[in-house]
């Protein structure tokens, strides 16, 4: 079972996570001698360069590959920023985000029930990113066989090629499997590998404006009563 974190399990307005973001980088940024406004552009460039990547090197080297293009100087050179912005100033966001009772008890179920569960979050973010947005959700690391970042992963959602290797990984096939999502276009590729779809509602992405009518859905709670019916594994 695939569970998504932003706008999934974790509460979150996107624009406004994607602002607030942007805002302490840009001022870690500048506490450490970069220039903000070029230090953003190529990390938003690096994740251009990341969901565009052809499964040749991990998403992590891809982000460095073109980091470096622009920045110069060795990797070790800029790692210590990142990590302590990571570790101090990014923790700070989980003021605008909300722990859901319901995500935890969707996760906790399919445990019970003696499902492997993956954390299928975009892989956009180092891992020690990834975890803190995890505390945030009020979940336990250990509980997913798998979760999603950008050194483990070579492709990024909406790629099927991210939904592929996540299968290979864990020795699955499609048809074994529920994708549970918020987002038509970054979600719904799970699809085409023979996955189920779960939408949750509460925080749903759909900029085309695509019918899902006729794809599983409804709030986090609506998740929890759906994940209920499914038969035990164990």
């Amino acid at each position: 079972m695939l569970f998504d974190l932003d706008g999934t399990l974790l509460p979150m307005d996107m624009d406004l996570f994607l602002q607030e973001y942007l805002g302490e980088l840009a001022l870690k940024a500048a506490a450490c001698g970069y220039e903000p406004d070029k230090l953003v552009d190529v990390v938003m460039a690096g994740v251009e360069a990341m969901i565009a990547n052809d499964g040749s090197m991990t998403n992590e080297e891809r982000f460095w590959q073109l980091f470096l293009s622009r920045f110069g100087g060795e990797q070790e050179d800029h790692l210590q920023m990142f990590e302590d912005f990571y570790r101090n100033e990014f923790r700070g966001l989980a003021r605008i985000v909300q722990p859901c009772p319901w995500a935890r008890r969707a996760v906790q179920l399919l445990k019970a029930k003696g499902y492997p569960l993956v954390l299928a979050t975009n892989p956009l973010f180092p891992r020690m990113a990834t975890l803190e947005r995890v505390a945030w959700a009020g979940l336990d690391p250990a509980d997913f066989v798998l979760i999603t970042t950008f050194e483990n992963c070579r492709f990024t959602k909406p790629n099927p090629g991210y939904f592929l290797e996540i299968l290979e990984v864990i020795g699955a096939q499609g048809q074994e499997c529920l994708m549970v999502g918020n987002d038509l276009v970054e979600d719904l590729p799970a699809v085409q590998l023979g996955m189920e779809l779960f939408l949750v509602t509460d925080n749903l992405i759909n900029p085309q404006g695509m019918d899902y009518s006729h794809i599983a859905h409804g709030s986090r709670q609506e998740l929890v009563e759906y994940l209920a019916k499914l038969p035990d594994r164990k």
